[in-house]
């Protein structure tokens, strides 16, 4: 179709504007569909008909009168039930949803210049009599019969885009959803508001200012430092001369540079602060954009499998890049559909359950900082560890023995594997077992983490967390031992000193009172392993913090101060650690590790901390990254671990504490790990502790100077990062056990 150049011009905008009206019009039929009272109905009836009307106006302005026409019958179609503000019947919605898909594939084949594909547009929404549709007022109670389509006898129209429930080829079956519901983007293009462009101009403005007062700053220094080289040249050559200047008015001269850099500088943090708030206006969208047309991919799913279901939506005004959102687009749409297809159950089960008819799905976001946290939680079957388990051991990916000492939530990360899946049938929406490795895949190309939770009976919850490209997170910053760390600024409360008067020493738990209420203390050195259960000393720096409603009081060796970081995921290997959320690099080029709050609050953690009967065993590594793969991997097998980042520290700290096995690096700085093992073997009281050394070297010389320095077990880095580190220490330890 050739229309003007100059309408064709306004086609990729109108094609933008058009799909914005789309997803109104498909949230207010979703919600006229539901029980709502008559002010919120007519409210939404208006919305529809203002839509549908810019939709038929602008068409008909562009040359596009075959889409008017489209928006006219869909108007036709509405304004019966908009004078009687009557509940909408499910296939009215059906019909104009699906024409507002087929709008929406028009508009954008037409701006993206493949319009000579579309198919002839039918006439799809003219009714032989709209009063075979349900009485209104009994839409509730009767039984809704199908829609007659004007020259079509089923409920697909002829020409319209299939509901938004997929069929093959598997990895497409997660991306595909209605049209209306996928955003329509343009290369190089994005709609800005004026004011947000005018706001960052005004910014650019402050900066160019600030420059030119940086240069003046410059030369004030400039001639400081030379009026300073001329003084020491005449006092080197003995000038008498009563023109030399005093060193009153050289500090004077300084010092007012100084603080005019210290303004600036103030100034600069406003100015960057501004620009960063701009950009994030124009680069950014509010998630709602992604989760709102969710609304019509569960009310479509209800519908084909006679189910009941209601999405909500906590957060949803957390704006975030637009490539992020467009990433996440496909996970959000398929944990959403296997929540319909998997979890909720059909209205006779969830009621003989005791449960209410229509399930619940809900989605939470949460920003902290650079961090963004999703979860997508249903109220419905939950997952089935035994058919899992049967499944695994089926599909051979792992044996009976390997899935009997599976912990819960080993075994439901198998369902994350390509191929797994428990249906005995494949449908529509579900059976192949790729949806979750697509999901699984597509967060780790966004560095994020997805963790699984489910209780039998009762439902699933899904957490993504992922890194948002724009901003900062404000961190306090802390010293334990020799080790900085960051904790969230958020979640600390306030910050208070270790006093004896004020803390309750008991058997297993210290507890200090703060604010009429009582806490429990814990070191974080003891919580990250750094070192063993001890006193918490007068005069320690204590965090109060809060996180998911638990209450803590953090002792560390020092605070530092906060700072606005910006936090980077770990390294794929060490994102089992549940204690870190990320990382950041400091000023100085420094890694500095950021600790989950809800890790360091989490009471059941509290618990197994404080009265663990495992075996106890010391990591001593002078790398931080070798350090975290072996406390994972003991960790892992029940061990409680503490760490030593030295050979003398792990002497210190056996000094003061018994371990049932030591892990220690061959190369280490000062002392290595053979004269460590000869020192461990030299004292009594250290002399029959296990030790098993690890070396990046793998010879049998190497190997021979480790057992001659009296260790009981020898591995290689090799061996260790093919998982033999937990099975060794069990042999060692065995072994012993058995000679004595």
């Amino acid at each position: 179709m050739r229309l003007d150049p100059l309408l064709q011009e306004l086609l990729p905008s109108f094609a933008v504007e058009a799909e914005e009206i789309a997803q109104s019009l498909q949230a207010g039929l979703v919600e006229l569909e539901r029980e709502i009272s008559v002010d919120d109905r007519r409210k939404i009836y208006d919305g529809l008909a203002r839509g549908l009307h810019t939709l038929k106006g602008t068409s008909a302005t562009l040359g596009l009168e075959h889409l008017a026409e489209l928006a006219h019958q869909m108007e036709d179609l509405l304004s019966p039930f908009r004078k009687e503000l009557s509940r909408m019947p499910a296939e009215l919605a059906d019909a104009l949803l699906r024409g507002a898909d087929l709008f929406i594939l028009n508009t954008k084949a037409y701006a993206t210049g493949q319009d000579d594909e579309l198919p002839p547009l039918p006439t799809l929404l003219t009714l032989h009599q709209l009063e075979t549709l349900p009485d209104s007022r009994a839409a509730s109670e009767a039984e809704p019969t199908l829609l007659e389509i004007h020259g079509a006898q089923s409920a697909q129209p002829v020409g319209l885009p299939p509901p938004p429930v997929a069929e093959t080829p598997v990895e497409s079956e997660v991306l595909q959803t209605s049209a209306a519901s996928v955003p329509i983007e343009f290369e190089g293009s994005w709609r800005v508001n004026t004011g947000e462009v005018l706001s960052l101009m005004r910014e650019v403005e402050r900066l160019r200012e600030l420059r030119l007062r940086l240069d003046d700053r410059r030369r004030d220094l400039e001639h400081t430092v030379n009026l300073i080289a001329s003084e020491r040249e005449a006092a080197g050559q003995g000038d008498g001369s009563p023109n030399r200047i005093r060193s009153a008015d050289l500090r004077a001269s300084v010092g007012s540079v100084i603080r005019a850099l210290r303004d600036d500088g103030q100034e600069a943090e406003d100015v960057v602060a501004t620009l960063e708030e701009g950009l994030k206006s124009i680069s950014t969208l509010p998630l709602r954009t992604v989760l709102d047309p969710l609304q019509r991919t569960v009310r479509d799913l209800c519908r084909r499998s006679r189910k009941e279901a209601r999405l909500s939506v906590v957060g949803g005004e957390i704006s975030l890049d637009r490539r992020l959102l467009e990433s996440l687009r496909a996970p959000l749409i398929h944990l959403v559909r296997n929540a319909v297809d998997h979890g909720i159950e059909i209205p006779q089960a969830r009621r003989a359950r005791g449960k209410h008819s229509e399930g619940a799905i809900v989605i939470r976001i949460e920003q902290r900082g650079n961090l963004v946290f999703i979860e997508i939680e249903d109220d419905g079957n939950g997952l089935d560890d035994q058919r899992i388990r049967e499944e695994a051991v089926r599909s051979g990916l792992r044996s009976q023995a390997e899935i009997a000492v599976l912990l819960p939530n080993e075994l439901h990360q198998l369902i994350f594997h390509p191929g797994f899946t428990t249906q005995a049938q494949v449908t529509a929406t579900s059976g192949r077992g790729f949806g979750l490795d697509v999901v699984r895949r597509q967060v780790a190309t966004l560095n994020g983490t997805l963790e699984v939770q489910s209780r039998p009976g009762q439902g699933t919850r899904f957490m993504l967390s992922v890194v948002a490209e724009l901003g900062s997170s404000p961190v306090l910053m802390v010293r334990c031992a020799e080790q900085l760390f960051g904790i969230p600024l958020s979640s600390v409360e306030s910050l208070l000193t270790a006093q004896q008067a004020l803390l309750r020493v008991g058997r297993k738990r210290i507890q200090v009172e703060h604010r009429g209420q009582v806490m429990q203390v814990s070191d974080l050195g003891v919580l990250l392993g750094l070192r063993p259960l001890g006193m918490v000393e007068e005069g320690k720096p204590l965090m109060v913090l809060r996180s998911k409603g638990q209450q803590l009081a953090l002792a560390v060796d020092e605070v530092l101060g906060d700072r606005d970081l910006v936090i980077r995921p770990l390294p794929p290997e060490l994102r089992a650690l549940p204690a870190y959320q990320g990382a950041a690099v400091l000023a100085q080029g420094q890694l500095m590790l950021i600790v989950r709050s809800e890790w360091l609050t989490d009471p059941e953690r509290l618990l197994t901390t404080i009265t663990s009967a495992g075996h106890r065993a010391l990591v001593v590594d002078d790398s931080l990254t070798a350090r975290a793969l072996h406390r994972a991997a003991l960790e892992s097998g029940g061990f409680l671990v503490h760490t030593a980042s030295s050979g003398q520290q792990a002497l210190e700290q056996l000094a003061t504490g018994s371990y049932d096995v030591v892990v220690a690096d061959v190369m280490m700085m000062g002392m290595d790990g053979l004269a460590f093992t000869r020192k461990l073997r030299s004292r009594p009281e250290t002399r029959n502790v296990p030790v098993v050394l690890v070396s990046a070297r793998d010879a049998d010389s190497d190997r021979a100077r480790g057992m001659a320095a009296g260790a009981d077990a020898f591995l290689s880095k090799k061996d260790c990062a093919s998982g033999r580190l937990l099975t060794e220490v069990s042999s060692v330890m065995s072994r012993i056990r058995r000679q004595a």
